[in-house]
């Protein structure tokens, strides 16, 4: 007795840890492997990038209204110079002459005192185009979620594929049993117990497929969300979702950025066409100076103001505004072809919810028959009315009717997530 407790205790120390292990394993949901999912990717290392594309670019449009230096140097000579009229000597002037190899090096620096608005319409358009592109990385990784939604689903169907094999091999196992011992009895022959063990070892092999299918989707759905999952990692079965809601699909906010990134490029159009302020400050030396009439080396400086009013872009600022208004166009015609389809989707995939909960109607009922005339079958086994074959022919044809059950539920859950990934909620 001391020794049975001791091997008992020596059990229960060894499946301890194994079983609590498997108690503690986290059941994954499918909002966890979606969100999982979009932070793997590796295209969600865009929205870094384009922030800090963003940051540099308006920290350069804000630097317009720094001071700009400027330095240059010439060294020039001239066929001809301005000349003066030699008076008489008695007239006691004399004018200088000036040398034909003249020399320069000026420095100049400006300060933007009006840009016509120009940098902070700039501005606007680097924001502008940043949500563009960060909304169109955003549309980008919404679609893994349906990449994901079919690994899950597909793992799903494995597991209560695997529960049904399951409950197909413990009927089975039953039936060998008691065909065994009847055999044993002489009341049955020894190929009724072999056919049996075939159809049992077809059953077995069929275990060995979803098993093995469902280690692939699992491997698969790790590396979508950036995992090492163990192939019996549980999966909890999501709630059917309702088909119904409006759309709210990320690609609606992307053709809205576009949209208001067209509306900052014509306000930007208004700056083109007027003046621009400057404030100069000039130092140089050389030869000649300012006073052209001293032909020595010397500096000096000019400051003042400058206006810049180019006329040119009026000539171009109609055909521009007619650009950015065929892209508006563009644009609204790109979204009513995508509400288009989008809706033509959400009510084909309302048609697959209705099939589906029909179908499974039909399924159950036909379970419900099935399992009465294998039931009977199994009776008539026993009593030697019917043959082995036409007992596991009836055991089969339930089993299917249960695998059809188990496959249309899944694809009703997984069209329901279908609609829901569809219409963006």
């Amino acid at each position: 007795m001391t020794h049975k407790l001791t091997a008992l205790k020596l059990v229960l120390l060894l499946t301890f840890p194994a079983v609590m292990a498997a108690a503690q394993e986290p059941v994954l949901t499918l909002e966890q492997c979606h969100t999982l999912a979009e932070q793997h990717y590796p295209l969600i290392k865009r929205y870094d990038l384009i922030n800090a594309s963003r940051n540099y670019s308006l920290a350069n449009a804000g630097k317009i209204y720094l001071p700009q230096l400027n330095i240059s140097g010439s060294a020039t000579y001239q066929s001809d110079v301005v000349s003066f009229p030699q008076l008489p000597p008695a007239v006691g002037i004399t004018f200088p002459t000036l040398s034909k190899d003249q020399y320069k090096v000026a420095a100049e620096v400006q300060q933007t005192i009006f840009d016509a608005n120009n940098s902070h319409y700039q501005k606007e358009v680097i924001k502008a185009s940043s949500d563009v592109e960060k909304q169109s990385v955003t549309v980008n990784l919404y679609a893994i979620r349906e990449r994901v939604d079919q690994l899950y689903f597909s793992i799903l169907l494995m597991d209560e594929q695997l529960k049904q094999n399951n409950l197909r091999l413990s009927d089975l196992d039953n039936a060998i049993e008691k065909v065994s011992a009847a055999y044993r009895n002489g009341t049955a022959y020894r190929s009724n117990v072999d056919e049996l063990k075939a159809e049992r070892s077809s059953a077995k092999s069929q275990e060995i497929t979803f098993k093995s299918n469902r280690s692939a989707y699992t491997q698969m759905l790790g590396a979508f969300i950036g995992r090492q999952l163990p192939d019996t990692v549980p999966l909890q079965m999501p709630e059917e979702q309702p088909v119904a809601g409006n759309i709210n699909r990320p690609e609606l906010a992307w053709y809205q950025y576009r949209r208001k990134a067209a509306e900052v490029q014509e306000q930007q159009l208004k700056s083109e066409y007027l003046p621009r302020f400057n404030a100069f400050f000039q130092g140089a030396y050389g030869r000649p100076t300012l006073n052209f009439l001293e032909n020595d080396f010397g500096a000096w400086y000019i400051t003042g103001l400058r206006l810049n009013w180019n006329f040119g872009s009026l000539y171009s600022l109609k055909n521009n505004r007619r650009i950015i208004e065929n892209n508006r166009k563009s644009i609204s015609v790109e979204e009513e072809t995508f509400l288009f389809n989008t809706n033509m989707n959400l009510t084909q995939q309302r048609t697959e919810v209705k099939k589906f909960h029909e179908m499974i109607a039909e399924d159950e009922a036909a379970i419900g028959f099935r399992a009465s005339v294998k039931q009977s079958a199994k009776a008539q086994l026993e009593n030697g009315v019917i043959t082995v074959h036409d007992y596991i022919g009836q055991l089969n044809a339930e089993n299917q009717a249960r695998q059809l059950l188990i496959l249309h539920k899944l694809q009703l859950l997984q069209a329901t997530y279908q609609y829901k990934f569809i219409a963006g909620n």
